[in-house]
This record gives C-alpha cells, structure tokens and sequence, in this order.
C-alpha cells in the first residue's frame, strides 16, 4: 500500500517535466513574423522626425484647435504669406499652427507684429525638441 502512494506523486511530477520540457522545446522553435511594410513605416516616420528641426529657431503660433480649423488656418495662411514657412504640429489633445523658423527673436517679433493683425491671439515660441 506505501508502494502504490509513492507512484502517484512520481507519476504527476513526470508529467510536469514533460510538460514543462515541451513548452521550452516549443518557446525555443517559435519565430516571429513582421510585415514588411511595418519596417516600411518605421523608416519613414525616421526621415519625417529627423527633417524637423526646431532647435535654435523661433516660431510663431497663429492657432491651437481641432484638425479641421487647424487645415483651414494653415491654407489661408499660406495663401497670404507664401515666403514665411508654416506647418500643423499635434500635441495631445490639439492641433497647433505654426509659422516661421526665425534664426532671432528680432526678427520673430518683427513678423509676429504684422501677423498678429490677422491672427491676433498670436504669439511667440521656441519649440524644444
């Protein structure tokens, strides 16, 4: 009778070993497989961060709001003032318009006087990276 309460430990401890063994066969064999197309993105999402420079220059922002009304201002914008740079940056939970890349802050303050008699809420910044 000890004999026989002996073997079933024995018997369930065998079979946790195999069953543990099998796992760390099959974790062992596994590959992952990545769409190709995602490294595509990855790469590109790189170029677009890298060619944003933002250190060292002054902006102007001309407006903070929803995509749609951030489109909008950034059209019209670009409609009047073709030599001044512009472009829409998201920062959770908006959308901002900004213009310029002003080597100085004379110079920023100098455009920002005569932006802000179309966009009066207006002001300057100097975007960290």
């Amino acid at each position: 009778m000890l004999f026989l309460k002996r073997k079933k430990p024995f018997k369930s401890l065998l079979i946790i070993v195999l069953f543990v063994s099998n796992l760390t066969l099959l974790a062992q064999n596994s590959s992952i497989e990545q769409d190709p197309k995602f490294e595509q993105l990855l790469n590109e999402k790189r170029k677009v961060n890298a060619s944003v420079i933002t250190n060292d220059r002054w902006k102007i922002q001309i407006f903070t709001g929803d995509n749609e009304n951030s489109k909008k201002t950034l059209i019209a914008f670009k409609k009047e003032y073709k030599d001044i740079d512009a472009s829409i940056f998201f920062h959770t939970p908006v959308y901002k318009v900004w213009v310029g890349n002003f080597k100085t802050r004379v110079e920023a303050e100098r455009n920002l006087k005569e932006i802000k008699l179309k966009y009066p809420n207006s002001f300057l910044i100097k975007p960290v990276k």
